[in-house]
């Protein structure tokens, strides 16, 4: 195993040998170098903060600051006021000048997160920005310049976006200038006990208790599950599992455990799959089929009865019963 770590400590430590998240750390390595605008492209939970923080501290930018901002997070009233600042009195609630993040981050970098969340208004901002630098606080009539880095992240198809016109062409291409894809954690099978052993040393440290050790069976599980939050999900596993390893077993999350009980079952189910008459084989691979769909379905969606029956492109209701009758239950899931 090789463990990367291609910045200043302080800032965090990155770790992994995987093809393709060593690719992505060496297009990072090599693109940190540049003022280019950078698109992040990754799942939820891969690490695009991280990498965005990779950038810039190994960037002649590092002794300034890195300020992240997330765009789902800003109110549409709100968007260029929380970007570029506003003079006092330029609204209602505006009782004093105050820099945007655009100020803040001056000759540094600055993150958007999900930037595929800004509304209309925000992208419009974000262009002019983005054009030549230049930015006029709410209620100003000076226009200030901004010497900055500027990279976005995101876990959505920005193209497919531009197609069904919710993303403007122009900011896309301005963003798309150089992209690093980060490859989601049930990719990086090798990857995965490395990183929960550093998570478990990690949260012993801080929490000052004794990390319960990784039993062969434990790495199998690990490797085994599907991991649809990606590292977040497998740094809150360990951390919970410090908390309530005190008789030194680790503890998973219980959606963990049943998800890796029913994939250790599948070799031994499949060996019987077969016996029988075929309207009984049919009716148990119909209900197989159905309930590793759902199960799937309500893993990728965090339990989410809802975002799931968007997905499977079917009545809330509907799969809603489905589930019931299977026996599955969606609280499992969440997390």
């Amino acid at each position: 195993m090789r463990s990367v770590t291609p910045y200043d400590e302080s800032a965090g430590r990155i770790i992994g040998s995987a093809p393709g998240f060593l690719e992505a750390l060496a297009r990072t390595g090599l693109l940190a170098q540049s003022d280019v605008t950078i698109l992040i492209i990754g799942e939820t939970g891969t690490g695009k903060e991280l990498i965005a923080r990779s950038l810039h501290y190994q960037s002649a930018r590092a002794g300034k600051p890195f300020v992240p901002i997330n765009c789902a997070a800003l109110p549409e009233s709100l968007i260029e006021s929380e970007l570029f600042g506003h003079e006092q009195g330029a609204f209602t609630d505006a009782k004093r000048a105050q820099r945007g993040m655009v100020g803040v981050s001056n000759h540094g970098t600055l993150m958007l997160d999900e930037v595929d969340s800004l509304s209309a208004k925000g992208q419009a901002a974000l262009l002019r920005f983005l054009q030549d630098g230049l930015y006029r606080p709410v209620g100003s009539t000076e226009f200030h310049r901004a010497d900055l880095r500027v990279v976005a992240a995101t876990n959505s198809n920005l193209e497919a976006l531009v197609e069904q016109g919710r993303f403007r062409r122009d900011l896309f291409f301005r963003l798309d200038v150089a992209t690093i894809e980060l490859p989601p954690l049930r990719e990086r099978r090798d990857d995965i006990v490395m990183l929960a052993e550093a998570f478990l040393a990690r949260f012993a440290r801080m929490h000052r208790l004794v990390a319960p050790p990784l039993r062969d069976e434990d790495r199998e599980k690990l490797r085994s599950y599907r991991w649809p939050g990606n590292v977040r999900e497998l740094e809150n596993a360990m951390h919970r599992a410090v908390l309530l390893g005190g008789d030194g077993v680790l503890k998973l999350p219980p959606r963990i455990e049943a998800a890796c009980a029913q994939t250790a079952a599948a070799p031994a189910a499949a060996a019987i799959e077969f016996v029988g008459s075929l309207r009984e084989v049919r009716r148990r691979q119909m209900h197989g089929f159905e309930e590793r769909y759902l199960r799937w379905l309500l893993g990728e969606t965090r339990g989410n009865i809802s975002a799931a029956a968007r997905r499977a492109r079917t009545e809330r209701r509907h799969l809603g019963r489905l589930i019931r009758r299977i026996g599955i239950d969606p609280n499992a899931f969440r997390w």
